[in-house]
């Protein structure tokens, strides 16, 4: 069984073309027994070797930041992001073990960010622009991490730092935009969205590291979409009216028809904890305390494997109602 990562490594050294590699990835998905497209893979984990390199990788990481630190806490810092980018230059461009890849880009980000907070709290930069700054200069980090060692799940983590950057600064410069933050988030959930929407309809038969980029995407962008929506509706204000029951039930079958149409799972997931809080407080205010939980975990996961279960034949009823300029862009059926 050969991954696509290695199916792209011998394209990129010339073993074999891009042509015979999608005849090769084509052909295996037409052998398997379930339709590989639907399943949403993510490559994460190969064996337990990838658990003691990343064991080791943070045993280092530690140390040498610790070390660093007893110098100059700016140092600390600093050797984090350098000594994560020496190790992804083996472990990621060498062994292209996934999980090492994921824990040492953001040991590698996350150095950069708490070295340049570090810097500006020296400097008296205000709160928000001494985290803000920091933000997008991690962003354009993940960036040039991303143009070297092409981890998918870079782009996300570059992605939600520019997010946060940008509303940091935003915050800084303006700070009355702080009572819009709700719509803001919610915005640049959006935008994510769409930035996540753009690597999937590149790859609709996720064959390639694109799906993948998609998948880390999506992650980002559920919670940035739910929480704004959900927190409007007051969910945990520790009252559910009937009107909001509504609300909650309706919103979260509008995401599972999203959820199916882009055959991504991450928005019901997101939106999960909110809509078992919102019954699981119905359900107090009428009495049934000791169980209320039970009984919405109860009946709110039966549904969710039963659509698992039929997945696969939900988003064949619900994709022939789209146009096809629409449908063309999503994830295709097999």
């Amino acid at each position: 069984m050969y991954s696509d990562e290695e199916l792209s490594s011998a394209v990129e050294a010339g073993i074999m073309t891009e042509a015979v590699a999608t005849a090769f990835r084509e052909h295996s998905a037409q052998n398997r027994s379930l339709p590989a497209v639907d399943e949403e893979h993510f490559r994460l984990i190969t064996g337990f070797n990838d658990i003691f390199v990343v064991i080791a990788c943070l045993l280092l990481l530690v140390s040498v930041t610790w070390i660093g630190s007893s110098v100059h806490i700016l140092l600390g810092s600093g050797l984090q992001a350098m000594t994560a980018w020496g190790l992804a230059e083996f472990f990621t461009r060498k062994r292209r073990m996934s999980l090492p890849s994921i824990v040492l880009l953001l040991a590698f980000v996350g150095g950069v960010f708490a070295t340049g907070v570090i810097f500006l709290k020296s400097a008296g930069v205000g709160e928000d622009l001494g985290r803000g700054i920091p933000s997008a200069i991690a962003a354009f980090s993940a960036w040039l991490h991303w143009q070297r060692f092409k981890v998918p799940i870079t782009v996300a983590a570059g992605t939600a730092t520019l997010v946060v950057g940008i509303m940091l600064i935003l915050f800084g410069f303006v700070p009355e935009v702080r009572q819009w933050m709700i719509p803001i988030i919610f915005l640049a959930g959006l935008a994510v969205f769409i930035l996540a929407m753009r690597w999937d309809s590149s790859d609709t038969l996720r064959q390639t590291r694109r799906s993948d980029v998609a998948f880390w995407l999506h992650l980002i962008a559920a919670p940035l979409i739910v929480h704004p929506i959900f927190s409007v509706l007051n969910v945990f204000d520790g009252h559910m009216g009937g009107w909001q029951i509504i609300a909650v039930t309706g919103l979260y079958l509008a995401l599972a028809m999203i959820s199916i149409s882009i055959d991504r799972r991450a928005l019901m997931v997101s939106a999960l904890v909110y809509v078992l809080y919102a019954f699981n407080t119905l359900l107090e205010q009428y009495g049934v305390i000791s169980l209320g939980f039970a009984f919405t975990a109860f009946i709110i996961g039966s549904g969710l494997l039963l659509l698992s279960a039929f997945w696969h034949s939900c988003r064949g009823v619900i994709l022939v109602y789209y146009p096809s300029h629409i449908r063309e862009h999503l994830p295709a059926l097999r």
